[in-house]
């Protein structure tokens, strides 16, 4: 593909999503190119990061269910062993992290790991492999130019998927806070810390710009490092159209950055966790 296309359309094509939306003259169907994506605009549906988050999610519930189905005292296989650890690494992070009593925290807290880890290891996926068959898909099945075929498969390079993980644990911030405190309580905090009542106006601004960057932190954290991590995939696939010594180059840059990024998929896997975990309990704590 790169060698048909300039460098910054190779780029923009594989951070392009496979948009569906409505169209500027009323009717509603797939985007074509990048300007078809922004004429949309916000109401605008990423196929491709929803289908690749649902089947990711999905596949983590088939494992772990058919692991527990399975389950035996006597010789547990690989499979066992492997989901015990990951709940046993969970529940050790939650009891050194969740104060209170709620039994909901320690299997969310093991969902938000292993799904966000999941779409996380998309991102090792050689970055032209699958959108290359979804480009010759389109233009076999559907007279397509490949060009104008968009798929990304790491969700958790869209926004909106990483803000909506985020809104999710935002709303539950929220509700617990009032579950707990009260609503009056939860108002209370906001505006009458850490200043007392005398300092209204400035608690409600700090205790509001706390609030709210919350799950703005979580989102964009995620987003950032994930998006830079495949961007840097991509610059560096550019060298495999410059020959054999570019392209050479390129494979052992491609193989030190996938190793290095190992840690960066596991460590923002592990930071979402822990901090929506640490979110929850301080939704469940009194001043």
């Amino acid at each position: 593909m790169a060698s048909t296309i300039t460098s910054s359309q190779y780029i923009q094509h594989h951070l392009t999503n496979w948009t569906y939306g409505r169209h500027p003259d009323g009717h509603w169907g797939f985007a074509h190119s990048a300007e078809e994506v922004a004429e949309m605009g916000f109401w605008s549906i990423h196929v491709d990061s929803l289908l690749w988050s649902f089947s990711l999610g999905a596949l983590f519930l088939f494992v772990f269910h058919r692991a527990a189905r399975s389950m035996t005292a006597e010789t547990p296989g690989g499979m066992q062993n492997f989901v015990e650890w990951v709940v046993d690494f969970i529940n050790d992070n939650v009891r050194g992290s969740f104060s209170a009593k709620n039994d909901l925290i320690a299997p969310l807290a093991l969902t938000v790991f292993v799904w966000v880890l999941l779409m996380n290891l998309m991102d090792l996926v050689p970055v032209d492999w699958i959108p290359w068959l979804a480009g010759q898909f389109g233009h076999f099945a559907l007279g397509m130019d490949p060009h104008h075929v968009y798929f990304k498969i790491v969700p958790t390079t869209d926004l909106n998927i990483t803000a909506g993980l985020a809104v999710a644990v935002f709303v539950l911030m929220i509700y617990y806070s009032v579950k707990i405190k009260g609503l009056g309580g939860f108002l209370g905090e906001l505006s009458f810390q850490p200043f007392g009542k005398w300092g209204l106006p400035a608690n409600l601004l700090l205790e509001g710009i706390s609030l709210i960057s919350k799950p703005v932190s979580l989102a964009l954290r995620l987003f950032g490092n994930l998006y830079a991590g495949e961007m840097i995939f991509i610059l560096i696939a550019l060298l495999y159209s410059g020959g054999i010594l570019w392209g050479t180059l390129g494979g052992f840059l491609q193989l030190g950055w996938a190793i290095f990024h190992i840690l960066i998929i596991l460590l923002q896997a592990f930071i979402f966790m822990v901090l929506t975990i640490v979110y929850l309990d301080m939704a469940h704590q009194h001043h």
